[in-house]
């Protein structure tokens, strides 16, 4: 049924990636991260009466304030982060669990951290519908990260921070990316790739401008 609408969809990723290439540095985006979008079931991640409009790329409300961001971002994160089949990654911000699920396509281990509990509980429920072994859920602050399992290959971020948390870094491993949007709610926001090198220098690279929810603090 859906067919017809994941094909538009990989065809406007492949020319949003083109048009902002320039700025991201990234022409094209890895065929392992293109194949995770066509395989999750986006529509089954949006409420019901939404689905006709699952593969647009816009972001569609998820209830609780919150949104699933468009199939272009979500593409583009993942593919920032750099992602191996061994990797072991940290998402803050699990909202409907689709991004959870692109990830775990692609690694050993999802680890995502949600300050919602009904957000959580309902994408645990869904994930474990579709088979998604690989994934551990929490609900939890995500500024403070997920110490327990840290470090992180990879750490992504799926709402707006102010500032980089210093807790998401101090958990990022030698070698790793982290991908959050970075400024102040319903204004102006930044796409921002972080590596931290071998002597634990980070280094910060500016992307593109975005439009995220905010990273909420809780407990």
């Amino acid at each position: 049924m859906y067919r017809h609408t994941r094909d538009e969809m990989i065809q406007t990723i492949t020319r949003e990636v083109a048009m902002t290439g320039a700025m991201t540095g990234r022409a094209t985006l890895s065929s392992r991260v293109m194949k995770a979008m066509v395989d999750v079931p986006r529509e089954r991640f949006v409420p019901r009466h939404l689905r006709a409009d699952a593969y647009g790329n816009f972001p569609l409300p998820i209830g609780n304030g919150q949104t699933i961001s468009q199939p272009f971002i979500v593409a583009l994160m993942t593919d920032l982060l750099e992602t191996r089949p061994e990797h072991r990654v940290l998402e803050v911000g699990t909202g409907s669990g689709y991004q959870t699920a692109v990830l775990a396509s692609l690694v050993e281990q999802v680890y995502s951290l949600e300050l919602r509990p009904e957000l959580t509980g309902t994408a645990q429920r869904l994930l474990e519908q579709l088979g998604y072994r690989n994934v551990t859920l929490r609900s939890a602050d995500g500024y403070l990260g997920w110490q327990e399992y840290a470090p992180y290959d990879a750490i992504m971020v799926t709402a707006a921070a102010p500032e980089v948390p210093e807790a998401l870094l101090e958990q990022l491993k030698v070698g790793g990316y982290l991908v959050i949007p970075v400024g102040a709610p319903y204004q102006r926001q930044e796409l921002l790739r972080l590596h931290k090198d071998v002597s634990g220098r980070v280094t910060i690279d500016e992307l593109l401008g975005v439009a995220f929810v905010p990273l909420v603090h809780g407990h």
